[in-house]
C-alpha cells in the first residue's frame, strides 16, 4: 500500500511483511497521519527553563532552572553532585544531510521512528559501556523514548573520528595522493572500501579554538596527537594522563560495538566519539561519553553479508547521502562548501518523495532492533506524550 504526504495512514506498531519490518502496513485500530507520528518541532515545549532553549540541527536542550535541577537529583537520587546543572534533551525526527534539514511531500517534516531508534542505540551501546567498565556517559535517566535527563557536562573540544575502513572523504583524499592523516602515515596500495591495517583516530576541533600553535582558528579543522597532548588544557583536559584515557575509552568503545556488530553479521566501518567531564556526588571527577554514538546519524554501517559479496549496502546516514547526490542533477551543490547559499535554498524549496523518507525510516528502525532487540514503535502524538510524562511525572511543565 502506497502512502503520499500527510493524508496517509499508518498503525501504532511496525508490523512485519515478508521478514522486514513496514510502516506503511495499517492493521490496528488506532491510525493517525503519517506526519503525526513525527516530531519535526522540538524547541516550543512548555518545559519550566533557567535558559534559553538550545536547539540543534536534530537536538534541544533544555536547561533546568537550579530549584528544579536540585529537586530531581534529590528525588531521583542522581549520582551527580547536589548543585549539577541538569537539562533535558530532545530529540526530533528531523533529518539533515550535507549540513541542512530536508523534508518530505504532503507535510512530512521528518523521518518516522528516527529519533526513537537513535536515542535507543545510543543508551544500548552507553549501557553496554558502562557495564564493561569503560566509562559512564551524561544521561541520567530516560523519560521517554524521545527524552534524556542530562547533566552538564564540561566537553572536550574535540570530536573525533574512529576509521576501519577507508571510504568517504578519507578516500577521496587519498585518491588524490593524500598518505597522512591528523600525522598518521598510511601506507599506498589502499583500495576504496578497504579494511584498514589499524583503527585509525582521526581528531578534529570542536569549536573555534584560538593561540594554538599550528592549528588553524576555524572549526572542525584536523589536528595531531601531539597538537593535544601540547595543548592539553586547550582543548579542555583537566591533565595530560587523560589524553591517554580519552583514547584508550575510544578504542575500547569502537572495539566492543564493532564485534556486537559483528555478531549481527554487520560491519562497523566507522564513528564519531565526544567526551566531557563531570563531578558525582562524592565531588570526583570523571570523563565520560557523551552525545550519541555508534548511531546510523555517526558512524558507518555496512551489512555484513553483501560485504563479502563485494557490495556495499549502507545502514546508516550515508545511505541517504547517496540517495540525495543521485536525486538532484548538480551534485555539487551538495559537495562544495563554497555554495552553501544555493544548498540551503535547495533543501528548503524541494520536497523528498514520501518513499525516500520512509526507506530513512526502514533503515534506521532496522539497525536499531537488531542492536537492542526490541521494536522500536512510533507515538500517536509524540509532543503531547513527552508533555504528558514530564509534567506528571517530574513536575517540569507549568
Amino acid at each position: 500500500m502506497s502512502v503520499a504526504g500527510s493524508s496517509a495512514k499508518i498503525c501504532r506498531r511496525w508490523q512485519v511483511c515478508s521478514g522486514r519490518r513496514n510502516p506503511l502496513l495499517m492493521v490496528m485500530e488506532n491510525y493517525m497521519t503519517l506526519a503525526d507520528t513525527v516530531l519535526a518541532v522540538n524547541n516550543d515545549l512548555p518545559i519550566r527553563t533557567g535558559a534559553p532553549v538550545h536547539s540543534g540541527k536534530v537536538r534541544s536542550v533544555y536547561w533546568l532552572n537550579e530549584a528544579d535541577s536540585a529537586r530531581l537529583i534529590a528525588e531521583r537520587g542522581y549520582n551527580v553532585s547536589a548543585d549539577a546543572p541538569l537539562a533535558i534533551m530532545v530529540i526530533s525526527d528531523r533529518i539533515s544531510a550535507f549540513d541542512c534539514i530536508w523534508h518530505g511531500e504532503g507535510g512530512l517534516d521528518g523521518v518516522p521512528g528516527k529519533g526513537a531508534a537513535l536515542n535507543a542505540i545510543s543508551n544500548h551501546w552507553f549501557e553496554c559501556f558502562r557495564k564493561q567498565g569503560l566509562a559512564d556517559s551524561h544521561i541520567l535517566e530516560i523519560p521517554h523514548p524521545l527524552v534524556w535527563i542530562v547533566q552538564k557536562a564540561r566537553p572536550l573540544r574535540i570530536e573525533a573520528i574512529a576509521r576501519q575502513y577507508i571510504t568517504g572523504s578519507m578516500w577521496r583524499s587519498y585518491a588524490k595522493g593524500e598518505r597522512e592523516f591528523c600525522g598518521i602515515a598510511i601506507p599506498d596500495g589502499l583500495e576504496k572500501d578497504q579494511k584498514l591495517p589499524e583503527l585509525l583516530i582521526t581528531p578534529s576541533t570542536k569549536g573555534i579554538l584560538r593561540g594554538i600553535p599550528g592549528v588553524p582558528a576555524v572549526d572542525d579543522v584536523n589536528i595531531t596527537r601531539d597538537d593535544i597532548e601540547n595543548n592539553f588544557r586547550a582543548f579542555n583536559f583537566s591533565k595530560l594522563a587523560d589524553v591517554d584515557r580519552y583514547e584508550k575509552l575510544l578504542r575500547e568503545g569502537f572495539d566492543l560495538i564493532s564485534a556486537r556488530l559483528a555478531a549481527l553479521d554487520q560491519v562497523f566501518v566507522d564513528t564519531k566519539f565526544e567526551f566531557g567531564y563531570v563531578t558525582d556526588k562524592t565531588g570526583k571527577e570523571k570523563l565520560i561519553y557523551l552525545d550519541e554514538v555508534g548511531t546510523p546519524d555517526s558512524s558507518r554501517i555496512w551489512d555484513g553479508s553483501a560485504w563479502r559479496d563485494g557490495k556495499v549496502v549502507e545502514n546508516s546516514m550515508e545511505g541517504f547521502r547517496q540517495v540525495l547526490l543521485n536525486h538532484f542533477p548538480d551534485p555539487d551543490i551538495l559537495l562544495n562548501k563554497d555554495r552553501m547559499d544555493e544548498r540551503q535554498v535547495l533543501a528548503c524549496d524541494n520536497a523528498l518523495p514520501t518513499d525516500v523518507l520512509m526507506d530513512v525510516s526502514r533503515t534506521y528502525t532496522g539497525i536499531a532492533e537488531k542492536i537492542i532487540g526490541e521494536p522500536i514503535e512510533l507515538a500517536d502524538n509524540p509532543k503531547a506524550e513527552i508533555i504528558d510524562v514530564l509534567g506528571r511525572e517530574y513536575g517540569l511543565i507549568d
